[in-house]
C-alpha cells in the first residue's frame, strides 16, 4: 500500500490541546448512526467508552443534531468522539473526521477557490464552536470545526481513541496539492507531525469505491480487537494489513460504519 503522510507516535493530548495546533489538525470524530443506544453498547464495549450528554449543550457534538439524539463518548472522563442518530434514512451510515479551524468561514472560501465543495455553510452550534460539511475536488467529504466552548478531543493517540485519518483517493498528488494548500503547516510545515495520510483507492479497496475519509482508532492487539469486533456482530471488511505508520484492519460496526483499527 502506497501513503502519502507522515507518522509520527505522539502521547495523549489533554482536554482542548488540539485548538492550539495549526489549521487541519483532526480534532474531532463523529458516527451517524441509526441507533444511537445499539452503537453505545458496540462502541462501549469495543473502546471501553462511557457516554453522556455534551456538556453545556444538549444538540450533540460539532455536527450538531436534535436534542436527546446525540451522546459524547469518554475515556477516563474525557471527550473523544460522538455518536449522533440519523435524522434521515438516507443519509450514509458514517464516520466523520474534522479538521480544526480558526476560521470556518474563511476555510470554506479557500475550499471553494481550491476546486472543492461547501455541502453545508458554516454554522454555530450552541456555544460549542462553529461547522461545516465539505468535500474535496475528488468527492471525499469532511468537516471543519471552529472551537469555541467545545475544543475538540480530551484524549487521543492512545488506545481507545482517534490516532490517524487516511483519506482514500483517486489522485494522490492532486489530493497532496489541495489539502496541502488548505494545511499546509499541519501537513508539510517544519513542527508538523501530522496523523493523516493519502493513499490510493485501489491499495486497500475495490477501484469503484468512492474516494473517502477513514477513521482510524488505536488499539493494543488488532488480533484480539477483531475477535471482540465479531462477537460484537460487526464485520471485518479489511483484514490486518501493514502501513509506513502501523498495522490496520478495516472494520465495521453492527450498523454499517466503516473504521479502522490501528496497531502500532
Amino acid at each position: 500500500m502506497a501513503e502519502n503522510g507522515a507518522s509520527a507516535k505522539r502521547t495523549s493530548d489533554g482536554p482542548g490541546d488540539v485548538s492550539a495546533h495549526p489549521e487541519g489538525v483532526p480534532c474531532w470524530v463523529d458516527a451517524q448512526l441509526s441507533d444511537v443506544e445499539a452503537g453505545k453498547r458496540f462502541y462501549g464495549e469495543l473502546f471501553g467508552w462511557t457516554f453522556t450528554e455534551p456538556a453545556g449543550e444538549s444538540a450533540g457534538e460539532p455536527a450538531g443534531g436534535p436534542a436527546g439524539v446525540s451522546v459524547w463518548a469518554r475515556l477516563d472522563g474525557e471527550p473523544v468522539a460522538a455518536l449522533v442518530r440519523k435524522t434521515d434514512g438516507r443519509m450514509p451510515t458514517v464516520w466523520s473526521v474534522y479538521f480544526h479551524t480558526p476560521d470556518a468561514a474563511a476555510l470554506a472560501e479557500r475550499i471553494r477557490a481550491g476546486g472543492g465543495q461547501v455541502v453545508t455553510p458554516p454554522h454555530p452550534v450552541g456555544g460549542l464552536g462553529t461547522t461545516a460539511l465539505a468535500a474535496d475536488p475528488d468527492g471525499a467529504v469532511f468537516a471543519l470545526w471552529q472551537p469555541a466552548g467545545h475544543p475538540g478531543f480530551g484524549r487521543r493517540h492512545e488506545p481507545g481513541t482517534f490516532t490517524w485519518a487516511e483519506l482514500y483517493t483517486r489522485d494522490t498528488e492532486a489530493a497532496n496539492a489541495f489539502y496541502g494548500d488548505l494545511f499546509h503547516d499541519a501537513l508539510f510545515g517544519p513542527d508538523a507531525a501530522p496523523d493523516f495520510g493519502r493513499a490510493p483507492v485501489s491499495s486497500v479497496f475495490p477501484a469503484q469505491m468512492p474516494p473517502h475519509f477513514l477513521v482510524h482508532f488505536l488499539v493494543g492487539d488488532v488480533e484480539a480487537a477483531l475477535g471482540m469486533v465479531a462477537r460484537l456482530g460487526g464485520r471485518v471488511r479489511v483484514p490486518p494489513f501493514e502501513t509506513s505508520y502501523g498495522g490496520v484492519a478495516v472494520v465495521s460496526d453492527d450498523q454499517g460504519a466503516s473504521f479502522a483499527l490501528l496497531q502500532r
